[in-house]
């Protein structure tokens, strides 16, 4: 594979195949292979369109677009290994009557036949729909919104974040209402899909054994993205996506796999298991993997509202201290050379607050950030090593930039723990009275269970973690934010059941911080 000129791309494919294609053809394209003819009249075995639409990385100017041709969805997509032209339009009305921009781009082989589109020439803060169409199939219409002006000033932004949709575990009802909700964007967090094969008595099924190779990978993201409340979340709003471990690999850490594999297998793995996120994800091509490496944390900044700092905190991660799980704290876990982020992705974090002139500075990221003492008693503490309390001094750094430089108003959302928190952000979280610096949101899991067993020992240790505010352990959902310039509020939108199709939706909790003034305080007017 090889980035390739499309101009000269085009014009070795005309004289090679002789195919007379129109002007403005291959806008947008990212990778392609000389050696696939272009398909110009495709017909297929059955939808082409079955993992629906989806938008996402919205700026002022511009969003990416997203399809993948797959008309076998779980059986490799069933396409010829043949590139083929997708037209693309983008329209400022719902019925598509109103183009404002078009095109054409190739579906190639390469990437699974999927297509992302980088439309620019748009208007910030508002509301387009996007159509794609390839032969005489068209896709669904998705809704996508710019991000306002740079530094402009907006009076509200709507979002929700969500993580953890283990297929297995249970149905997507949480995503139908989301769907419903009334958000300019979604927040994804993590864990979109599981690895693991099948599990008996689920109420739904793994399509084959742990996933290993490029093709495994395609065909559980391809699973996943069957589902219809998913597809429909997409296509209701952009999305701003990052990942955890289950994407490739439970607690994975850098190149350091959880199980026996070999360096060399688990690279391979990990290569395998990027280009397939990729291939499934509305991203730019500066996200385009390069073998076992992506470049995944990036900023997007909403007037000067709110700024979006998202983190990956798998790729650049030393390995878990205290063969990890969740134990008292060995000298590893206070290692200053141990790191969530890696060097490089921490100074660009720091720039990026120190420079931000927005009100709320988001730190959107994975596991939990704030110390938690799981145990009961306070003669030994027991924490999560797979969290940032196994990478204290990490955290520790964090924290004291954000005391020293004075970001505004930085929150944290997290996901991972498949459970709602609400955290204060202590310089010192083992003195109460230490400042409170921030505060973390964590959110449950759109299915992804909580052990029952363990929702007792950790409300029994609440009163050890004064910082924290709020905890459940029994309920799946998302968590929908309101953003002002004096307020933010969080909602823990909680569905009745992830077994019934049918189940209701309620807010369980809601908790505000107001500008100026970290913490969080409960929304007492909860709705």
């Amino acid at each position: 594979m090889e980035l390739l000129d499309c101009d000269r791309l085009l014009a070795n494919r005309c004289r090679r195949r002789n195919f007379l294609l129109g002007a403005g053809f291959l806008t947008g394209l990212t990778i392609t292979s000389q050696w696939h003819p272009v398909w110009a009249n495709p017909r297929f075995s059955d939808y082409p369109f079955s993992l629906g639409v989806a938008s996402g990385d919205p700026l002022p100017d511009g969003v990416v677009i997203w399809t993948r041709l797959a008309p076998n969805p779980l059986f490799g997509g069933g396409m010829a290994l043949q590139n083929v032209p997708v037209r693309w339009r983008v329209a400022s009305d719902e019925n598509m009557r109103k183009i404002v921009r078009r095109g054409t781009t190739l579906a190639t082989p390469e990437l699974a036949h999927s297509v992302h589109v980088d439309v620019r020439g748009l208007d910030p803060d508002r509301w387009y729909w996007y159509q794609f169409q390839v032969g005489r199939e068209f896709s669904p219409i998705g809704r996508t919104r710019t991000a306002p002006a740079f530094f402009g000033s907006i009076s509200q932004l709507n979002f929700a974040f969500v993580s953890c949709q283990d297929w297995q575990n249970g149905f997507y009802t949480a995503f139908q209402h989301l769907a419903e909700e009334n958000l300019d964007l979604v927040v994804h967090l993590g864990d979109y899909i599981y690895e693991y094969g099948p599990r008996s008595g689920a109420p739904r099924q793994h399509n084959g054994p742990e996933i290993i190779t490029l093709e495994d990978y395609r065909n559980r993201h391809a699973l996943y993205k069957t589902d219809p409340n998913l597809q429909a979340a997409h296509a209701t709003c952009p999305w701003i996506v990052t990942w955890d471990d289950h994407e490739v690999d439970n607690n994975y850490a850098n190149l350091i796999p959880e199980d026996n594999q070999t360096l060399e297998a688990f690279t391979k793995r990990r290569a395998n298991a990027y280009q397939a996120y990729y291939e499934h994800m509305p991203l730019r091509r500066s996200s385009l993997p390069k073998g076992p490496d992506m470049l995944l944390y990036r900023r997007f900044t909403f007037g000067n509202l709110a700024e979006f700092n998202v983190l990956d905190t798998r790729q650049y991660r030393t390995n878990q201290p205290c063969d990890d799980g969740l134990k008292p704290r060995c000298p590893a876990a206070l290692d200053s050379n141990a790191t969530m982020t890696g060097s490089e992705q921490e100074q660009w974090l720091f720039k990026g607050l120190d420079q931000s002139r927005s009100r709320w500075n988001v730190i959107a990221q994975q596991t939990m950030f704030a110390q938690y003492n799981f145990n009961s008693t306070l003669d030994l503490g027991v924490f999560n090593m797979d969290q940032w309390d196994g990478y204290v001094a990490a955290r520790d750094r964090i924290l004291n930039f954000l005391n020293q430089r004075r970001a505004s108003n930085p929150i944290v959302i997290t996901g991972d723990i498949h459970s709602s928190w609400v955290h204060d952000l202590k310089l010192d979280f083992d003195h109460p009275n230490s400042p409170t610096i921030g505060t973390e949101f964590v959110g449950t899991s759109i299915s992804s269970d909580f052990p029952s067993q363990f929702i007792a020992p950790v409300q029994a240790s609440l009163s050890n973690n004064p910082h924290t505010k709020f905890f459940d352990g029994a309920f799946r959902g998302y968590v929908r934010c309101q953003l002002t310039p004096a307020l933010w509020q969080s909602d823990y939108r909680v569905v009745s059941s992830i077994t019934d199709l049918n189940a209701s939706v309620k807010t369980l909790a809601s908790y505000v911080v107001q500008n100026g003034q970290p913490g969080a305080l409960i929304n007492s007017g909860l709705t």
